[in-house]
């Protein structure tokens, strides 16, 4: 019974030392190289049980696969129109080749020093074809971050996975400063071009002002004529409508038309404190002087 103990024990413990020298695992989110003195004779990077030399034949290295977050330095850059601004940019990368990345880089420290140089020289180059106020203006249309962004994570991914192995996920500004010797100016342009804007809105409420009341000057003419043309057609009927009554007054008595007639001239020319000289058989006072 005990030598059948001995046995199991040892049994035991050759399947331990089997697992722990010829067996290795690689967790989810990693990857590994087993390297067999010094040289790369495989490359893990699925999850499971691999199988291995013990040490020291073969070595194995392991890498963190998953995305990680990285800030870059607070580069000074220099825009198109010569204005230095501080930029700081954050990625989000991972290990896409784990070949590439041991031979090139070898651990993540490394690979985020490489990362951060490679950030800044890009910061550089794509900046230097944009304006200071497609990061910072007061006039929205002229922000472009979005597109300096989208240019930025382009280069810095191409020539992080060609280099390094790594495959950058994202890249983003996070923070855009001014160095003290160059604030003044730049708030000086910001003014200026406020200024600008004030005088081109301005310009422009003044040039849609005159329309306006050029416009309002021809209605307004246009309609005073209208009402005069409206109002001599009126007086023209009413002038009519008048000697078609005094036509149709002279037809039925002509003597009265013509009496009544006078008597409204004389009631016209004369007042309380009137004096009138005059031929008393003139028209219309001669009806003064009749009898009948």
């Amino acid at each position: 019974m005990k030598k059948k103990i001995k046995w199991i024990f040892a049994f035991l413990l050759v399947v331990i030392v089997f697992v722990y020298g010829f067996c290795f695992t690689v967790r989810e989110g990693s990857s590994a190289i087993v390297s067999r003195f010094g040289e790369v004779r495989k490359v893990c990077t699925q999850a499971g049980l691999y199988f291995k030399l013990p040490s020291p034949f073969e070595k194995i290295i392991t890498f963190d696969a998953r995305s990680q977050y990285m800030d870059s330095g607070y580069n000074e850059t220099l825009t198109n129109d010569r204005k230095n601004i501080i930029l700081q940019t954050y990625l989000i990368w991972h290990i896409e080749d784990p070949l590439r990345f041991y031979t090139s880089v070898g651990d993540a420290e490394k690979a985020k020093s490489y990362l951060n140089d490679l950030a800044a020289n890009v910061k550089n180059g794509v900046m230097g074809s944009y304006e200071l106020s497609a990061l910072v203006s007061t006039d929205l249309d002229n922000i472009r971050i979005p597109e300096i962004t989208e240019k930025m994570q382009e280069q810095i991914a191409e020539k992080a996975f060609k280099d390094y192995g790594i495959a950058v996920e994202e890249v983003r500004i996070k923070r855009i400063a001014l160095p003290e010797n160059n604030l003044q100016s730049v708030l000086e342009q910001m003014i200026a071009d406020r200024e600008k804007q004030v005088t081109k809105l301005l310009s422009e409420g003044k040039r849609d002002a005159a329309q306006i009341i050029s416009e309002a000057d021809a209605k307004a003419a246009e309609l005073i004529a209208n009402g005069k043309l409206e109002a001599a057609k009126i007086d023209a009927e009413t002038e009519k409508k008048i000697a078609d009554i005094y036509g149709e007054a002279y037809d039925k008595n002509a003597e009265l038309f013509v009496y009544l007639k006078k008597l409204i001239a004389l009631e016209n020319s004369v007042s309380a404190d009137t004096v009138i000289i005059m031929n008393a058989e003139d028209s219309a006072f001669d009806i003064l002087t009749q009898n009948d």
